[in-house]
């Protein structure tokens, strides 16, 4: 069995998981991405399509990694197992959107904000006092990448002539190139990149706008601080297991090593972050505010901002980044002019490195 086997089994696995599990660790205020009131949190039309969403989840993966197993069983051809995990990913957004259209018309039918105080909380004091960029956390990524620059700078002289820059799904080189600079610290330059998106994409969380509820105000603060904290450290965890990974692939090019589970080394470091990143913070996802007497207030219906329940478009919002709606962590906000900006540099950055890494 491939690596990529395994990886992918890993993966869908994960995935389906992930799919199943979500619901329960988002805020009971926007199942599936609909915006309702505290006191519709549990009525039975959200009840029911969390039941049906898990369902669908279910029967869906089981099928899509059943075809994908017996495909690949036939065919031998292990690329059509990440297919799979593609396919998987568009099962859970069909399940998940069928899910949060009934909801919305429960609510537009039901009127579930008719008589109800509407309002937004702000903390005031994210300007004196905003959360502090956790430099600490960064010096890993940093170490590692200086670490592989130093190291390749010192053996490039040693290296083979002729470099492995890719293998295939089965482990076995498949794209050699002359040595170069380029080709050479190729991962370097990878390094680099999502080191400074990634540290540039934690200094934004800092920085983010928080959706605070309006019917506890202090504790909802005192929550997102922690949450915003939290999320800054974790993507910079997983920035260093990034550089991990990366560190491994370079030594591997570097040395001539030549084995069939050379993508493991790339991927095992990213996926356990990513694992460990996923965990920690579902466990901190929904909000906790217990002990503050009520507002009144309830969240404000801002459901025409979100696009199917995931996607955020606000053009007079200045946020960058907001709390997902549907999940952990946040999204970009697409309205914003810096996302377009972050997009384009995220894909000139793949294709910079694609370029001088196979132009060879």
């Amino acid at each position: 069995m491939s690596a990529a086997v395994v990886l992918s089994c890993v993966l869908l696995a994960l995935v389906l998981l992930l799919a199943l599990v979500l619901p329960s660790v988002t805020s009971p205020t926007v199942p599936f991405g609909v915006r309702v009131p505290a006191q519709y949190a549990g009525d039975p039309t959200v009840v029911r399509q969390s039941r049906i969403y898990r369902w669908r989840v279910l029967v869906g993966g089981l099928a899509v990694t059943g075809i994908g197993v017996g495909i690949y069983a036939v065919t031998g051809d292990p690329l059509l197992l990440p297919v799979s995990v593609l396919v998987l990913d568009g099962v859970w957004y069909g399940c998940f959107f069928l899910a949060h259209q009934e909801i919305r018309a429960a609510k537009t039918a039901g009127g579930w904000y008719n008589g109800l105080h509407q309002g937004i909380a702000v903390d005031t004091e994210l300007r004196t006092d905003p959360p502090r960029f956790p430099w600490l956390w960064l010096t890993p990524a940093l170490i590692i990448t200086v670490a592989t620059v130093l190291f390749g700078v010192l053996s490039y002289p040693s290296m083979p002539e002729a470099l492995v820059v890719h293998f295939g799904a089965n482990g076995v080189p498949n794209r050699v190139v002359t040595k170069s600079v380029g080709a050479a610290f190729s991962l370097v330059f990878v390094q680099i990149g999502m080191t400074a998106l990634l540290a540039g994409m934690a200094a934004a969380i800092v920085r983010s706008r928080p959706d605070l509820d309006p019917a506890h105000p202090a504790g909802s603060a005192r929550w997102s601080r922690h949450y915003i904290s939290l999320g800054a450290k974790a993507l910079l965890g997983l920035v260093a297991m990034i550089d991990v990974g990366m560190l491994g692939a370079s030594l591997l090019m570097w040395t001539g090593t030549l084995t069939p589970w050379a993508p493991l080394v790339v991927a095992l470091p990213i996926l356990a972050a990513v694992v460990v990143t996923v965990a920690v913070l579902a466990r901190n996802n929904v909000e906790r505010g217990e002990g503050e007497e009520e507002t009144g207030l309830t969240h404000r219906d801002d459901d025409k901002y979100w696009r199917g329940g995931l996607f955020y478009i606000h053009r007079e919002d200045r946020a960058l980044l907001v709390p997902r709606r549907f999940g952990i962590g946040w999204t970009l906000n697409l309205g914003n002019p810096r996302a377009a900006m972050l997009v384009a540099g995220l894909f000139a950055l793949i294709f910079l490195v694609t370029t001088v890494r196979f132009g060879g």
